[in-house]
């Protein structure tokens, strides 16, 4: 049976199951990213989703690769380009990545226009049809934490001149809709206020953010702006990066070649969401198994059945690194759950609501915005005078979006805070200016 489809928009019409194409380049070589894609195509997938940075884990030698090898595959399989729908991602403000012009240091109109330019080149390809931006240029918790804390914001990149920048892109046929990806209900709104008071601005279509039966965060809030705004959801790591499978929780772990045991200690933002060593999130996945056998399903799908029953949903975003996956996933498009199915799910969910992301140390924003790790670790009062001194001779600096709450080498209420370190926010630089003076 083939995939059901969904109009996204009065000219767009996608499938309800979208290749995520964050493995091809590095996980898949170009023969199995082609095979996959072969399978996908065939299927009655026609919608594709990758990013700049991918594929990931993120690496100069890399970055680019999934974009370049869907557009190879498309010239190779001489694939008529209304045919596929091209999702991709400029890449949000990092301090990481400089091999991604220089950082990036902000979601501004150049680094927007640069960036579509180089997806074009990638992909092969005159136009994109969905350009949606991967993280907000402000302050927002994300990757793995969901407290809003008012001391972390910066300055940040008007949204005017991000819609500004799209709508140039739209109007000149480089793309066709906009989205946004990794946000929060505020920065949905405020996307569409604006673009209401700016002439020929760009609607936001779609947000993309992960929703899983692990990480039902989406219906707190977004779900209510995207229902009555009309946006659809894209819903990522529909199988939380494969551990709703159960198979890291089987004997031995897992595969050696499944992602989060491949990349043990380099996978940043899957550590950071998924700890599997959290009993909650094994208990978890382990009644939502029970639930699928009790069925007779398996947990795969389970899991995509779930996501593609949301009224929100336009289309799962899933991965799969080899084709048996890949098919198991089409097939599970077309499970329908019943009342009771649904029932057993809600129970399991009241049991342990979103056990993802899970609320420890986010190891991403140590990766994303910080070159080297910091020498030392503990609380502000084990931290000693040398600390001071590394700060203050710029052996540690802060970057844009630092989650400053999680480690500082001194606390802000401590003796000579190099005041540029809180050049961002304009109440810690006044108490910084008077502990300095004093």
């Amino acid at each position: 049976m083939a995939v059901p489809m969904f109009l996204l928009a009065p000219d767009l019409s996608v499938s309800r199951l979208c290749f995520g194409t964050m493995t091809l380049g590095e996980q898949n070589t170009v023969p199995q990213s082609f095979r996959l894609l072969d399978v996908a195509f065939e299927a009655g997938i026609n919608f594709l989703d990758s990013a700049e940075m991918y594929p990931v884990p993120q690496r100069r030698e890399t970055q680019g690769r999934s974009e370049e090898y869907i557009g190879r595959w498309m010239r190779a399989r001489n694939v008529p380009r209304d045919r596929i729908v091209l999702a991709t991602k400029v890449t949000g403000p990092s301090g990481q990545m400089t091999w991604i012009r220089g950082g990036p240091k902000s979601l501004d109109a150049n680094n927007i226009l640069e960036a579509i330019n180089d997806s074009l080149l990638r992909l092969s390809t005159d136009y994109i049809d969905l350009y949606q931006i991967h993280w907000p240029d402000r302050y927002v918790p994300m990757f793995g934490e969901t407290d809003y804390d008012p001391r972390q914001q910066y300055g940040s990149v008007a949204i005017e001149e991000q819609l500004d920048a799209l709508g140039k892109a739209v109007d000149s046929g480089k793309i066709r809709y906009i989205g946004l990806s990794n946000e929060t209900p505020y920065g949905v709104m405020k996307f569409l206020h604006i673009s209401n008071y700016i002439q020929s601005s760009p609607k936001i279509i779609t947000v993309q953010n992960s929703y899983n039966l692990l990480c039902r965060n989406f219906d707190c809030g977004l779900a209510e702006c995207c229902h009555h705004e009309s946006i659809s959801l894209l819903a990522y790591s529909p199988m939380a990066m494969g551990i709703l499978s159960g198979k890291y929780f089987s004997a031995g772990g897992g595969p050696s070649d499944a992602r989060m045991n491949l990349f043990r200690g380099r996978y940043s933002e899957g550590e950071s969401r998924y700890n599997l060593s959290n009993v909650t999130l094994k208990a978890a996945v382990e009644d939502y198994i029970n639930i699928a056998r009790k069925f007779g399903l398996s947990p795969l799908s389970l899991a995509i059945a779930f996501v593609l029953i949301h009224p929100l949903v336009a289309s799962a975003v899933f991965g799969a690194t080899k084709v048996w996956q890949l098919r198991e996933v089409v097939e599970a498009c077309n499970v329908h759950l019943t009342s009771e199915m649904t029932a057993e799910i809600n129970m399991v969910h009241a049991r342990y609501p979103n056990p993802c992301p899970h609320h420890f140390y986010n190891y991403l924003q140590y990766m994303a915005w910080w070159p080297e790790p910091p020498r030392r670790w503990g609380s502000a009062t084990q931290r000693n005078s040398s600390d001071a001194a590394e700060a203050a001779s710029g052996a540690w600096f802060p970057v844009r979006g630092l989650h400053i709450k999680h480690w500082l080498p001194l606390s802000l209420d401590g003796p000579k805070i190099p005041s540029r370190w809180l050049q961002q926010n304009p109440d810690q630089r006044r108490e910084a200016e008077k502990t300095t003076k004093s």
